[in-house]
């Protein structure tokens, strides 16, 4: 892939509306300069000048930016930051973890397929806040909305060596109710979740994008206490990368992150050993620290 190609292709996305940023080789954020690394808790993320820390709050549509990210990091995946910031949600399915298209439920629009043979489906924002999270009730699907992110063609899966390519490029349509339903609403039997121990008060607040902490997290964790018996590492795992999104976005701490889901490891009787390998697989997958 030559970097004509790589800002060709980012210049696009940026000229209809997508805020594009890079990850590094193995689809994690670029590891931040060391005065972002050590920056007190007001530093503004998406007001900082480096062109590539913090994640996808480097997204942007300048090109003058887009061009000096692909020239300072050659060999960068190009991603898209999803939600209202680009007007788009991103129906993110993994067929290796059970995930499929649901033509009932996901409408043709415009696609990508991934390195690792799934399928991205872009649709219109609704225009209110949209949580990145696993689907509810859907196993291998993922709501890639405010807070999250997607690879881009014509970036290649570091795993598998073959590239995202646009199955569809255009129209980005809107969501049909159904979807729209599916991915504003939490599901009708979720449980609240379940209390922190008095000395150890888990503690959410609206930060990145993301509007109700509270109820996300409760959403993950959900998750995870109906999950199968067959499933429930894995959807451990899943949701572990969804309280990793909030912790790199801010709103909620690392030590509240883990205390949350080591909790609702227990809950559903697995061992300490598989929650651990669990939650740092699921932080290591978004970049966050574990």
């Amino acid at each position: 892939m030559t970097r004509n190609a790589r800002l060709s292709a980012a210049l696009a996305l940026a000229n209809t509306g997508h805020a594009v940023f890079l990850l590094g080789r193995s689809k994690r954020p670029m590891a931040n300069c060391p005065a972002c690394r050590d920056a007190t808790p007001d530093h503004d993320r998406d007001a900082c000048p480096c062109l590539t820390c913090h994640g996808f709050y480097a997204a942007t549509r300048d090109p003058d930016r887009i061009a000096a990210m692909l020239a300072a990091h050659p060999s960068g995946l190009l991603a898209v930051r999803t939600g209202a910031v680009s007007g788009v949600v991103v129906v993110d399915i993994d067929p290796r973890h059970g995930g499929r298209v649901d033509p009932a439920l996901m409408p043709p629009t415009a696609c990508v397929r991934t390195g690792s043979g799934g399928w991205h489906l872009y649709y219109r924002h609704p225009g209110q806040p949209v949580p990145s999270r696993p689907m509810p009730g859907r196993v291998g699907v993922d709501i890639k909305g405010d807070g999250g992110y997607v690879v881009a063609p014509p970036s290649v899966h570091p795993d598998t060596g073959r590239p995202y390519v646009w199955i569809r490029r255009e129209p980005i349509e809107e969501m049909p109710p159904a979807l729209r339903a599916a991915v504003l609403t939490p599901p009708a039997d979720q449980a609240p979740a379940p209390p922190a121990a008095p000395h150890q008060p888990i503690t959410t607040r609206a930060a990145g994008g993301i509007s109700y902490p509270d109820r996300l997290l409760a959403a993950h964790l959900d998750a995870v206490r109906r999950a199968p018996v067959g499933r429930r590492r894995t959807t451990l795992y899943g949701a572990a990368r969804g309280v990793a999104r909030m912790v790199a976005a801010g709103a909620i701490t690392p030590a509240d992150a883990w205390t949350a889901l080591t909790e609702v490891g227990r809950a559903v009787e697995q061992t300490d050993r598989d929650i651990r390998a669990a939650i740092r697989g699921g932080f290591q997958a978004e970049g966050v620290a574990a």
